[in-house]
């Protein structure tokens, strides 16, 4: 379930995560850290669940300084929502 809620929190991260000191949480997205203070889990296990999310082309990533910002890439999400409409 933890990747499933990260996934939905970043469909609307303004919603779910504090303003960040850089970085635009919608434009940019948010870190490992705030995930994971979210999910209530170790940056590790955050960065974990982000890293699979983006191997699977769900989210992207940008880096900021010395820190990688996480946002779904909404169009590959499309995709992979008209595949299994497709009966995929």
């Amino acid at each position: 379930m933890r990747r499933l809620d990260i996934f939905e929190w970043l469909k609307d991260p303004a919603a779910h995560f504090p303003p960040q000191r850089h970085g635009d949480l919608v434009e940019d997205g948010v870190t490992a850290r705030a995930a994971a203070a979210k999910l209530g889990v170790p940056r590790r296990v955050a960065v974990t669940h982000l890293g699979l999310l983006t191997r699977l082309g769900l989210l992207r990533t940008r880096r900021i300084r010395h820190r990688t910002y996480y946002r779904r890439d909404e169009v590959r999400v499309a995709e992979v929502a008209r595949m299994f409409e497709k009966g995929w």
